[in-house]
């Protein structure tokens, strides 16, 4: 366990002291960019033995100058390092991680570095799903709110937190998406406003246990008080249960049951209760462009954390009115040859891709499968229902996925080699009337470098096609 500094003394500590930054991505370059700014004696290590030195020194952000290690710490040199900050894709377990902090090096991520400079107040969000969405539709609101240039939207998004830190102030707001990875690390991390969506069973391959994996996300509420607000899932057992100990006021929404006091969904209106009063928000089907319920799930808990940090109503419920979604979940791309084609590359786990089928309201065709993370797709399997009319499947799980859904009684299974071969095959499955759902309930990284690559060849496929 680290040492626990506060503001003060971390910046003391990092100032002529020296640093190592662990991976040269675009969180390691945003890590070094700030530490330097602090004073920070740099040392950058990226573990891949496909890198050379060159390359990696051309990684250094402008400005910038680091002693650079490919492949391991030469000799000698773990003896210095007083501050070691890992990229997000580090594990906190691997031996040099697990040797520095046995040397009582302070083990810091780039959420936890970003703290140190934080000028203004903090809306965290984490969650299993939903997170990108929701992160996306609290920036907006907090713009239409604030103005130009008072809002940054960081973290796992797409923006380091430490490259938009610096231009804070105590009239600003940062909106964070934070992964497990991320939250790992934090130490003195204070958001005034919090939200855990939801949680279900994801990257067990790297925190090993659910225990680990649940004890990452509560994290993201450690250091908040009674004075502040964390926003939970009352239909999560996981969530539900962390409200009765969370150390901030816990407020709570509901798809599924009318609550004395938080938000709701009661047909199809959402509502609000306080004080034994409820009262509609706004209509689901009239007021909202997003589809599915867990997009229902998202804008709740995006007006609850809203009116944590005093937005007006009236500004929430504009902002959500023209409020599209976002690129890569549950998108509709284009309608050809009367099949309807969805991007769902996001879905990189069972629960998000269940939430994708749910979203449907025609025959689909569903692709499936990806990079193994060490889940399971029985619940997954069974969410098809009536819905799922051929599933083609992809990549290093497919034969895992093939297994379960036959031991769940669905056959209509098909294989491809490739994903050009896999979308020319959906392409003859569908007729007239269905979907085609990229939704795979798998990451990415078998076959492609990210879940975004991955969407856009869907996507440029589907607009590729004739009419």
């Amino acid at each position: 366990m680290s040492k626990v500094y506060d503001k003060g003394e971390e910046k003391d500590m990092i100032k002529g002291q020296k640093c190592l930054v662990i991976g040269s991505g675009i969180s390691g370059k945003g890590a070094l960019a700030l530490l330097h700014q602090m004073g920070g004696d740099l040392v950058l290590l990226d573990s891949s033995r496909d890198l050379t030195l060159e390359q990696l020194k051309e990684r250094l952000p402008e400005g910038v100058s680091a002693q650079c290690c490919v492949g391991e710490l030469p000799p000698g040199l773990m003896e210095q390092i007083s501050v070691a900050v890992l990229s997000p894709g580090v594990p906190t377990d691997i031996p040099l991680v697990v040797q520095l902090r046995e040397r009582g090096v302070e083990i810091l991520g780039e959420i936890e570095l970003g703290t140190l400079a934080e000028k203004g107040k903090v809306i965290a969000i984490t969650g299993t799903n939903g997170k990108t969405t929701t992160t996306t539709l609290m920036g907006e609101i907090m713009k239409a709110h604030l103005g130009p240039g008072k809002v940054f939207v960081v973290g796992n998004i797409g923006t380091p937190y430490t490259m938009e830190v610096t231009k804070t102030a105590p009239d600003t707001v940062t909106v964070g998406e934070l992964s497990s990875f991320q939250l790992e690390t934090v130490h003195t991390f204070h958001p005034a406003v919090s939200a855990i969506l939801n949680i279900t069973p994801d990257h067990l391959n790297r925190h090993h246990t659910m225990e680990a994996y649940v004890a990452a996300k509560e994290r993201v509420a450690a250091n908040q008080t009674r004075e502040d607000i964390c926003v939970l899932n009352y239909e999560n057992p996981y969530t539900r249960d962390f409200g009765t100990r969370c150390p901030a006021r816990a407020v709570y929404f509901s798809s599924a049951r009318e609550l004395p006091e938080g938000y709701f969904l009661r047909g199809d209106e959402i509502c609000r209760a306080f004080g034994g009063r409820a009262e509609p928000l706004l209509n689901v089907r009239r007021d909202m462009r997003l589809v599915g319920i867990c997009n229902i799930e998202n804008v709740m808990a995006a007006i609850a954390m809203a009116e944590g940090m005093g937005v007006p109503m009236e500004t929430v419920l504009a902002v959500i009115r023209d409020f599209r979604a976002v690129e890569h979940r549950i998108e509709f791309v284009a309608s050809k040859r009367g099949v309807d084609y969805y991007n769902d590359s996001k879905g990189t786990n069972p629960d998000a891709a269940i939430q994708g089928i749910r979203a449907m309201d025609r025959p689909t065709v569903l692709i499936g499968g990806g990079y193994d993370k060490g889940g399971t797709f029985d619940e997954w399997i069974e969410s098809f229902g009536d819905k799922v009319k051929e599933l083609v499947l992809i990549g290093q799980t497919r034969d895992k996925i093939a297994e379960c859904a036959r031991a769940h009684g669905f056959d209509r299974i098909h294989f491809a080699d490739s994903f050009e071969e896999c979308l020319q095959l959906c392409t003859r499955l569908a007729g007239s009337g269905d979907a085609v759902l990229l939704s795979p309930a798998c990451a990415s990284w078998d076959m492609f470098p990210n879940y975004e690559t991955r969407g856009k060849e869907f996507k440029d496929y589907v607009k590729s096609l004739g009419e």
